[in-house]
């Protein structure tokens, strides 16, 4: 649904919910009596204008949420590996998708290719990985997930708090209610899972209909992915990552760089020199930073030698196995739609 179709008015009296919140954790409603809320209405009032009971009345329907919570305090024994994390991404169901999606939007896709520079196949790709192409946008009321995050999650609140303000802002240019959206437990909207910052720096009006709507308007959300990436750096015509061997004598030499599957970037004749091999690329590139990933294959490490673009992706998302499957899904989708199938 169209965040636009949602009512501007604010749901006054929102009924508490029957069930008791879980103990330690703050009744709905209590949100507005906080002092640590009164803090934050008073400095968007000071700084951005909003009308100080208006805010009271929203944050009295804020509703904590302790599955939100659970989920983002959830301990991760160990990261998963690449074979492990890839395969749901590049399984044959997602790539048929893909392609039909492609093939649908092919027309704003290369002009998202001729304005940013940005390959079509890497813009569906980040949708597939984000939501399936839009199949799975999150089910979590925004403005809750984010008050919840902000004011009951102290490891990152200063983020979320920072959010929860971008909402806001977002929801009052747009001229819809903040109880409305919905998106994931952490606030990201959208099909390409936009968090409300990201979504009034980045986002584009990109069927110029007077609107930004990530959720059901789908050439917005594909010009504003373009549009990220671009503005993150994205270099046209040039590599993301190649494979390499490693053939180094120091079994230290190459391994020891990397932590947690990545390496800081250097010269590529210092990974030279340390025992990389087995690879090619535009020699135009020769003087610029390389940097190395591992990935875990169910037999032995793969290593990848990963380029500026790889690091445009890892913006979208801080982690060297989602760079690596969206640029693989990417490679895929491109090979399936050039044979047709």
């Amino acid at each position: 649904m169209s965040l636009r179709l949602a009512t501007v008015a604010f749901v006054i009296g929102f009924a508490v919910a029957a069930n008791a919140a879980p103990r330690g954790a703050p009744a709905n409603g209590d949100y507005a009596r906080r002092p640590e809320v009164r803090a934050f209405i008073a400095e968007l009032v000071t700084e951005a204008g909003f009308d100080a009971r208006t805010l009271q009345r929203l944050f009295a329907q804020a509703r904590y949420q302790p599955r939100i919570i659970a989920a983002i305090s959830r301990p991760v024994l160990a990261p998963p590996k690449w074979y492990e994390y890839a395969p749901r991404f590049l399984e044959p169901e997602r790539i048929d998708a893909g392609v039909a999606f492609w093939r649908e939007h092919r027309d704003v896709l290369e002009r998202a290719r001729r304005e940013f520079g940005i390959p079509p196949e890497v813009i569906v790709a980040i949708i597939g990985v984000e939501t399936y192409y839009g199949r799975y946008t999150g089910r979590y009321n925004v403005f809750d997930a984010l008050t919840t995050l902000a004011f009951d999650y102290p490891r990152r609140a200063e983020f979320f708090r920072g959010e929860l303000k971008q909402f806001l802002l977002l929801a009052r240019e747009q001229g819809i209610s903040p109880l409305a959206p919905k998106g994931s437990y952490a606030g990201a909207i959208g099909l390409p899972q936009f968090m409300p910052g990201n979504i009034r720096a980045y986002a584009l009006d990109y069927d110029r209909d007077g609107r930004v709507d990530l959720v059901a308007d789908i050439d917005d959300a594909i010009g504003s992915v373009a549009h990220f990436l671009l503005r993150h750096g994205w270099q046209a015509g040039q590599p993301v990552m190649t494979p390499a061997r490693d053939e180094s004598e120091n079994a230290d030499a190459i391994t020891g760089k990397l932590d947690g599957g990545i390496a800081q970037r250097r010269s590529l004749a210092e990974w030279v020199r340390d025992g990389m091999t087995g690879f090619t690329f535009p020699g135009d590139l020769a003087a610029d930073p390389v940097g190395l990933i591992m990935l875990e294959e169910a037999d032995a490490p793969r290593y990848w030698l990963t380029f500026n673009n790889f690091y445009v992706l890892m913006r979208y998302n801080r982690s060297r196995l989602y760079a690596s499957a969206v640029w693989q899904l990417a490679q895929e989708l491109k090979r399936a739609a050039e044979s047709g199938s």
